[in-house]
């Protein structure tokens, strides 16, 4: 049987199809999101449904995570992020023992015991500037596509600091570095510095290794050598990290709704 995980994020929305019987996922996509969350999700099952030739209604359990996850009425349950980014994890790296995820509007940092479950967690979401938000606003700022700002940091000679904890204060202080005659590359390579120090500092003492990063920020060039370089050991990138939540939601369906 093939089941859904649905991750309703505030950048995009995610799915995964899992065919249970095979074990692995049947299609995977996602959508830039937007106003109409339940229907750009209700059109992105129904395409995946279609790429992978099996029809809607046959569709097994599905499940749903992220921000807007209460918003979708496909879902048959609602699961946190947190659960889902672990169970997405474990399947793909079963010995990660912490799990650092940044998203568009959150970072989160699991900690994850030998079965892979979450033993505790921190989380920062009253702040947009330790997480994808910010990127896109200093990418706009500095004129360039998203996709750009890690090619551009990667062109620093010396990386602008960026002491706002406030993404609206921090934008102001972008504004008056360009002033001053700080370097766009400068600036985003601090701005990804800024990032890296803020989920270190989330992280407090000592954490166990594997460390695993996912999220769509894991995707951003030179952003897992920064986060690296900040926690002061290695860390492994999950493959397709923005689909992590995804997965495990799917997982998570397959799980409760059988082969």
């Amino acid at each position: 049987m093939i089941h859904a995980g649905i991750d309703a994020g505030s950048r995009a929305i995610k799915i995964v199809l899992w065919d249970a019987a095979a074990a692995r996922p049947a299609a995977m996509g996602a959508a830039d999101q937007g106003v109409r969350q339940d229907a750009l999700a209700t059109d992105l099952l129904e395409d995946l449904c279609g790429w992978a030739g099996v029809e809607r209604r046959v569709l097994g359990r599905i499940v749903a995570t992220g921000y807007a996850r209460h918003a979708l009425s496909a879902a048959h349950a609602t699961v946190t992020e947190i659960t889902c980014h672990a169970r997405g994890v474990r399947h793909l790296v079963p010995e990660a023992r912490t799990v650092i995820e940044i998203g568009g509007q959150d970072s989160k940092l699991l900690r994850l015991d030998e079965r892979g479950a979450v033993r505790d967690f921190a989380m920062n979401d009253r702040c947009a500037a330790g997480t994808g938000r910010f990127l896109e606003v200093v990418a706009l700022r500095l004129g360039v596509p998203l996709e750009a700002l890690g090619a551009l940091a990667a062109r620093s000679a010396e990386p602008a600091a960026i002491s706002n904890t406030c993404v609206v204060f921090a934008e102001t202080e972008i504004i008056g570095l360009l002033a001053s005659g700080r370097s766009p590359e400068d600036i985003a390579a601090g701005v990804q510095a800024s990032i890296a120090s803020r989920v270190a500092a989330m992280a407090g003492g000592t954490l166990a290794e594997p460390i695993v990063f996912t999220g769509g920020v894991a995707s951003v060039s030179g952003m897992p050598d920064v986060l690296a370089a900040a926690l002061g050991r290695p860390i492994r990138i999950a493959p397709d990290p923005r689909m992590t939540g995804a997965l495990g939601a799917a997982l998570l369906a397959a799980e409760q709704g059988g082969n």
